[in-house]
């Protein structure tokens, strides 16, 4: 849910850690406002100070100010809220498919929208009809076709199941818990133990363990307290009784951490990278960070080393050792610089404080100012800012002169940009 403000740009930083990479984003300058207004895929939203709405870029208007407060769309369908607990869904064409009546909504799944009012669960369609009865104290949203429901047996027992599309109750109420269906299998609890069954209902792990956690990508862990084996949908253990899950994994690596130290396993349960290391990260791009005692160096899938472990993490702005416009982010001795695939120093150690680079620019900190470099590392903007944030969606914000502004990908100020110089020679 995200409260509309009356700048546009302000919207747009509220809504970019949900926006994903199917999305695009415009920016139009409005002369009226002096500011931006942010369409995300061809909609953006509107207020008249108070209550929220929607319009297109071209002006139509697909929902007036009247609702309390609303979130961004997704895909087809946006949730609207009239005052506390009343919320609704809109199409992009503004008809209110679910009327503002429940306590909250999901986003639909299976052409099945999750629907809470009075502390009850039942889905709707996509139409606002009720399609399976609000009468359940939990639900899950539909995976693989099937919801995960807690059952009431009678007024003292219950029990978990899980539905069709139509509501109906397909295998008997059974379990303690029950979890969403991923490539097939769900994990169940029995007697507090947990397994997995298919969508037939068969046990095809057997609900003897403590803890179970389903990944994608074939694989999962199993096993008691923190003593967890890889497995594989062929139900075998790929590895000892000897890990602990720690993450997802990247790069067809997966974290894990044995008497107390972290490594990697393959898809194949195979230690390609050993556990000695006291803290690691994600794959991105072929590299992992790596740390051991105080000083940090980068690795690649093969657990070569690429970068010398003997780097510090010290400054607190910026994730370092991570890959972005295959450049990463590095500190030595109170100095920040960047290294490439290889673990070259391709900027050096120059500046004192920094951000990973985004679409192409990195904001920098040297001799107490900030400005932006290249990924070749020419200065692209001068170091004349007392702040200088990272670019998304093409913009970045900047502090000059006691004012926030706001900069285009070109460094072009957009935005409360009244009485300041040019900061780079650009052409129109």
């Amino acid at each position: 849910m995200t409260h509309a403000p009356a700048i546009a740009t302000l919207l747009a930083a509220l809504l970019f850690p949900l926006l994903t990479a199917a999305q695009t984003v415009e920016y139009v300058d409005d002369e009226s406002c002096g500011c931006e207004l942010v369409f995300i895929d061809g909609i953006q939203t509107t207020t008249d100070g108070t209550l929220y709405g929607f319009r297109r870029a071209d002006g139509t208007v697909i929902a007036p100010n009247r609702y309390t407060y609303v979130d961004q769309f997704h895909g087809d369908y946006c949730k609207v809220f009239l005052g506390d607990g009343q919320c609704g869904m809109i199409d992009r064409q503004g008809r209110e498919i679910v009327p503002c009546l429940y306590d909250n909504l999901e986003y639909p799944s299976h052409g099945r929208i999750l629907a809470l009012k009075g502390g009850q669960l039942g889905f709707l369609d996509l139409s606002g009809r009720e399609a399976v009865p609000l009468i359940y104290r939990q639900l899950g949203s539909f995976s693989e076709g099937l919801a995960p429901a807690l059952i009431d047996i009678d007024s003292l027992h219950f029990a978990c199941t899980f539905l069709d599309t139509a509501g109906y109750q397909v295998f008997p109420p059974i379990y303690q818990n029950a979890m969403p269906f991923n490539e097939g299998y769900a994990p169940v609890r029995l007697n507090d133990r947990w397994g997995l069954i298919d969508h037939s209902g068969r046990e095809v792990l057997p609900t003897v363990y403590e803890d179970l956690t389903l990944n994608r990508n074939g694989h999962f862990f199993a096993g008691d307290s923190a003593r967890w084996a890889l497995f594989d949908y062929s139900m075998r253990p790929l590895t000892p009784f000897v890990y602990s899950w720690t993450s997802t994994e990247a790069d067809r690596r997966i974290p894990v951490r044995r008497d107390g130290k972290y490594g990697f396993l393959d898809p194949l349960g195979r230690e390609v990278v050993p556990c000695i290391y006291d803290e690691i990260g994600i794959f991105r791009m072929g590299r992992a960070l790596v740390r051991l005692g105080p000083h940090y160096g980068i690795i690649d899938t093969a657990g070569r080393i690429i970068l010398p472990i003997e780097y510090d993490n010290r400054t607190p702005k910026g994730m370092k050792y991570t890959y972005y416009d295959s450049l990463a982010l590095v500190e030595k001795d109170g100095k920040l610089g960047f290294v490439d695939l290889d673990g070259n120093l391709a900027i050096p150690l120059y500046f004192t404080e920094a951000y990973n680079f985004s679409q192409g620019l990195a904001s920098v900190k040297h001799n107490g100012s900030w400005g932006y470099i290249t990924t070749t590392g020419e200065v692209f903007i001068p170091f004349v800012f007392t702040f200088a944030s990272p670019y998304r969606w093409g913009r970045a914000e900047v502090v000059y002169n006691g004012n926030v502004s706001h900069i285009d990908r070109r460094g072009k100020c957009v935005k409360n940009c009244k009485g300041i110089i040019a900061w780079r020679d650009f052409q129109e």
